[in-house]
C-alpha cells in the first residue's frame, strides 16, 4: 500500500519528518517497507519564460529561445521543437541539471550556437499526459499551472510529494486505505483524527424509477449497493486528484473513472461504475455464470466462466467478472450519459478462486480476498457521489438500492485491564487503555469492549484487545520480564560435551561443516564399500527430491570427502574440516525407527597435513574432554582407506571409529589429487567413556628420572604396543613416555625397525634410587620382549 503524505495530511497532522513518521508507523504495528518523494531523480529545473524566438542561422529546423528563469539576465536555449511560442511557460532544464532516468544536460552548442540547456516534454520529466492533459506527447510541456519563471519545477507541477510504502498483513485489510493508516498514524502520534462525511447537496429523480437489483447468490454477494449518476460531463480530474492517484500508483484516466479509483484508495472499498445504457432491461442481476458462459473483460480478453464464478449481468448477459473485472460493455466512454455505481461486499475466498482461475489479480480482487466490511459499502457509494458534485461531471440521482445479506453481528470482548497488565508485563491505567482503543475506534462502555465493523475479523479474545494496547503503548517501553512458569534452558551433559568437543577442534583449525544426512547410493561406490557391507543397507526415503538425495547416510565418510573435493577444487590448497553428523542404522523391521548415532568426523587434506597430525587433532581433544583407554591398532582391509594407513578407534573390546589416510582410488573417485584424511568417532561410546571426575595433583615434591630405550623390532609391529608394553612394565612409576625417534637403515636388518623412548619415572613420596629405576626398565624389557623387541645394542 503506498500512502501519499499530502493526502494524509487531510485527515491527520503528524507534525514530523517522514523518517520519523516511517519509524514511529513501524514501532506501532504499520510496517514501512520505505519512503521516496517524488521528482527526486530531477535537479537544476526551473520554469521558464519564452520571451523571444529566433530562427537560428545554419539550420532550419532549429530555433534560438530566449527564457526568463527569474533571474537577471535571460538564458538562451536551442530547441528543434515546433510547438513553442512566445509567451510558453515550459519547464526548463538548466546546464548541470538531471532529468528522468538519470539524463544529464549539459551546455553546450548546436550548430554553432551556444545553448545553456533543454526544453522538456512531460516524458523528460518523468510524468504523462495522463498525469498533465492538457500536455502533448511530442513536444515541449506547456505549462497551464500556476507558477511563475525561477520556480522549481517540482513545486511548480507537484511533483513533491512524499509517498510511503507499507507492508499491510492479511489481518488487516482495513489499512489497505489512506483511512485506515490515518486511524493509525493519529493514534501513534495522539493527534485529531479528521475523516470526511459524505454529503449529497443536490439530488433529483428516483433511482427506483431506473434501476432494480436482484441478488441470486447471497452467500457469495453479501451486500450490494447501487447508486446513480445523470448528465455525465466526461473530463479529466482536476490537479489535486491527478496529484493522490499518481502518487499513489494509479494512472488518472478521467473524472468518473478517477473518482472510483479514488474512493477505492480512500476508503480500501472496490467500486466499479457501469454505463447505464448498457444494463438491458434496467436491471441488474448478481448470479452464478452459466456452464460455458463467456465474457470479454476491460483489457479486451475473452474469458471462459465456469458455474462457481459470480457475475454481475443485466437481463441478458454478464457485464463484470464480480471483485476483479469489469466487461468491455461496462467501461465509461466519451457519451456516456448516465452511470451507475456500484459498491459490493463479495466473498474474499470466491473472488480469489475466481481471480486465481482467470489468470488476473487486480487491485479490486486484492482486497476483496482479504476479507472487507460490508459497512463500507453505502458510505463509500455515498463519498463517490459527493465527489461527482464536487468536480461539476454531473447530476446525483436521488436514493439508492442496498440489498444486504451480510447479517453482521456486533462483535464484544471483555474488558479486563488488570488481566492486560498481567499479560504485557505493564502498569498501565485502565482511563489510558480506553483512551487508546477509542484512538482506533473501539467503544467501551460498562466493562465491554465494541469492536469496530472494520476489526471484527481479528478481535475476538482478550489477548487481542492486549495487543492493541501494546502497539501505542509501546513495544519499547514494555520493561522485560522473565516468563512466569517457564522452564530455563540449559544444555544437557550430552550437549555441552559436544559444544566442548566442537571448540577444541577449532581450536586446532578445523572449520565446522554441515551436510545433508540424505545422500544418493552411488556415495557408497565412490568409497569402494563392499557389496556385501552393512552400511550399504540404508533407510530409503519414501518421496525424495530426487536421485542424489534418496537414502539416508550410514556413514559420514562420502559427505566430508565431498566437502574435502570442493574445496580442492575451488584452489584451496590445504584445509582441515568438522563434521557434527548424523547416522541413520536401520533396524531389523522396516517399521521400526532407525538407530541415530551422532558422529564427530574430522577431514584434512593436503601437503602439510598427514595421518599423525589428525591423530594428534583427535587425542589431543579426546584427552581435554576426559575420555580415557582409547587405543588404536593397525587395520588393513578398509577398501576406502590406504592400506597400511588406517586404524581402528577402540576403547576396551568395543570399536567407537576409524582413522585413516584415504585410499587413493577413492581419491580418484573424488578428483582429488592430494592426500587426504578423515576420522570419525562415535559421540554416544566417547561420552560414556569420559572419565569426569578431576583429582588435583600437587606439584611434584621430588625428581624425576629418565630413561631412554633404543628398541629393535619387527617393521610391523605398531609403535602403540610398544607403548602398551612399555606402561605395563614400569607400573606406577611411569610418569610419561614419548617416543622420539624412529630409525630404518643400513645397521638395521632388514624388515626390521628401531624406535626410540623416553621413560619419566617419579614417586610422589621419596627421590627414586638407581636400583628402582633399574628395576623398572628390567620390567619393561621383560614385557617388550614378549612382543619380539629387545634392546638395541
Amino acid at each position: 500500500m503506498d500512502l501519499s503524505l499530502r493526502w494524509l495530511s487531510d485527515y491527520v497532522e503528524t507534525g514530523v519528518s517522514p523518517k520519523e513518521f516511517c519509524d514511529a508507523m513501524t514501532m506501532s504495528g504499520s510496517k514501512v517497507e520505505g519512503y521516496s518523494t517524488e521528482g527526486d531523480y530531477l535537479s537544476n529545473c526551473v520554469v521558464g519564460r519564452i520571451i523571444k524566438i529566433e530562427k537560428h542561422p545554419d539550420a532550419d529546423k532549429l530555433q534560438i529561445c530566449q527564457l526568463d528563469i527569474g533571474r537577471d539576465e535571460p538564458v538562451q536555449i536551442v530547441t528543434a521543437a515546433t510547438n513553442v511560442y512566445e509567451g510558453m511557460l515550459v519547464p526548463a532544464a538548466l546546464d548541470n541539471s538531471t532529468l528522468a532516468n538519470g539524463v544529464k544536460i549539459k551546455k553546450g552548442k548546436l550548430r554553432g550556437v551556444v545553448s545553456n540547456g533543454m526544453m522538456c516534454s512531460v516524458a523528460e520529466l518523468g510524468v504523462t499526459v495522463h498525469d498533465f492533459p492538457y500536455a502533448i506527447e511530442d513536444g515541449i510541456m506547456d505549462i497551464h499551472e500556476d507558477c511563475k519563471p525561477g520556480d522549481d519545477i517540482r513545486d511548480a507541477l507537484g511533483l513533491n510529494d512524499t509517498c510511503v510504502e507499507f507492508e499491510i498483513t492479511s489481518n488487516r485489510p482495513d489499512c489497505l486505505s489512506v483511512i485506515g493508516l490515518a486511524r493509525e498514524a493519529a493514534a501513534t502520534f495522539n493527534k485529531e483524527l479528521h475523516l470526511p462525511e459524505p454529503k449529497i447537496e443536490r439530488e433529483s429523480g428516483d433511482i427506483n424509477d431506473m434501476l432494480s437489483v436482484e441478488v441470486k447468490n447471497p452467500d457469495l454477494c453479501r451486500r450490494y449497493v447501487a447508486r446513480m449518476v445523470k448528465n455525465i460531463k466526461i473530463a479529466p480530474s482536476p490537479r489535486w486528484m491527478r496529484e493522490r492517484l499518481r502518487a499513489s500508483g494509479v494512472r488518472p484516466i478521467n473524472n468518473l473513472v478517477d473518482i472510483t479509483n479514488y474512493v477505492m484508495l480512500e476508503y480500501g472499498q472496490p467500486m466499479h461504475a457501469f454505463d447505464y445504457k448498457y444494463l438491458k432491461g434496467g436491471k441488474i442481476v448478481v448470479r452464478n455464470a452459466a456452464e460455458g458462459e463467456t465474457i470479454t473483460t476491460l483489457d479486451g480478453v475473452e474469458r471462459k466462466l465456469t458455474p462457481d464464478m459470480l457475475v454481475i449481468c443485466d437481463e441478458e448477459k454478464p457485464s463484470c467478472v464480480a471483485g476483479v473485472m469489469g466487461g468491455e460493455y461496462s467501461e465509461i466512454q466519451p457519451d456516456t450519459d448516465t452511470v451507475v455505481f456500484e459498491s459490493a461486499n463479495f466473498l474474499g475466498s470466491s473472488v480469489r478462486i475466481t481471480a486465481k482461475k482467470l489468470g488476473m489479480r487486480t487491485e479490486s480482487s486484492g482486497r476483496f480476498e482479504k476479507g472487507l466490511d460490508s459497512r463500507m459499502c453505502l458510505e463509500a457509494v455515498n463519498r463517490a457521489c459527493q465527489l461527482v458534485e464536487l468536480l461539476g461531471a454531473g447530476e446525483v440521482v436521488g436514493g439508492y438500492i442496498d440489498v444486504d445479506n451480510a447479517g453482521d453481528e456486533v462483535c464484544t470482548v471483555d474488558f479486563c485491564p488488570d488481566w492486560i497488565n498481567r499479560f504485557l508485563g505493564i502498569d498501565l491505567p485502565a482511563e489510558k487503555m480506553v483512551k487508546i482503543l477509542e484512538k482506533i475506534g473501539y467503544k467501551v462502555e460498562d466493562g465491554v469492549i465494541t469492536v469496530p465493523s472494520f476489526r471484527a475479523g481479528d478481535t475476538r479474545h482478550k489477548a487481542d484487545i492486549a495487543e492493541e494496547i501494546a502497539r501505542f503503548y509501546g513495544y519499547d517501553v514494555i520493561p522485560n520480564t522473565a516468563v512466569t512458569g517457564a522452564a530455563q534452558g540449559i544444555l544437557t551433559p550430552e550437549q555441552k560435551f559436544e559444544k566442548k568437543l566442537a571448540e577444541l577442534l577449532r581450536a586446532n583449525g578445523c572449520y565446522e561443516v554441515q551436510t545433508y544426512s540424505f545422500i544418493s547410493p552411488k556415495y557408497y561406490d565412490k568409497i569402494n564399500l563392499p557389496e556385501d557391507s552393512d552400511l550399504r543397507r540404508s533407510v530409503v526415503i519414501t518421496n525424495p527430491l530426487g536421485e542424489d538425495t534418496s537414502v539416508m547416510r550410514t556413514t559420514c565418510v562420502p559427505s566430508m570427502l565431498e566437502v574435502i573435493a570442493r574445496n580442492y577444487n575451488n584452489r584451496n590448497l590445504s584445509g582441515r574440516f568438522y563434521e557434527m553428523g548424523t547416522v541413520y542404522l536401520p533396524k531389523e523391521s522396516a517399521d521400526i525407527l532407525p538407530d541415530e548415532r551422532a558422529t564427530a568426523v574430522i577431514g584434512a587434506y593436503g601437503d602439510k597435513e598427514d595421518f599423525f597430525a589428525v591423530k594428534g587433532i583427535l587425542e589431543e581433544a579426546l584427552a581435554k574432554l576426559g575420555v580415557v583407554g582409547v587405543e588404536y591398532s593397525a587395520e588393513r582391509d578398509n577398501p576406502t582407506f590406504h592400506p597400511g594407513r588406517c586404524a581402528a578407534i577402540t576403547i576396551g573390546e568395543k570399536r567407537i571409529g576409524t582413522i585413516g589416510e584415504i585410499s587413493p582410488a577413492v581419491l580418484a573417485n573424488y578428483g582429488i589429487e592430494t592426500r587426504a584424511y578423515v576420522a570419525y568417532v562415535d559421540m554416544a561410546d566417547i561420552f560414556a567413556s569420559r572419565d569426569t571426575e578431576r583429582t588435583f595433583k600437587p606439584t611434584p615434591r621430588f625428581p624425576a628420572s629418565t630413561r631412554d630405550l633404543a628398541i629393535i623390532c619387527d617393521d610391523e609391529l605398531p609403535a602403540a604396543s610398544l607403548e602398551k608394553a612399555i606402561r605395563a612394565g614400569a607400573g606406577k612409576l611411569l610418569e610419561k613416555v614419548e617416543l622420539f625417534d624412529v630409525y630404518k637403515g643400513a645397521s638395521i636388518a632388514s624388515g626390521k625397525k628401531s624406535v626410540a623412548y623416553t621413560m619419566t619415572l617419579r614417586a610422589p613420596d621419596r627421590t627414586l634410587t638407581v636400583e628402582e629405576c633399574d628395576r623398572a626398565v628390567n620390567k619393561v624389557l621383560k614385557e617388550l620382549s614378549n612382543l619380539g623387541a629387545q634392546l638395541r645394542s
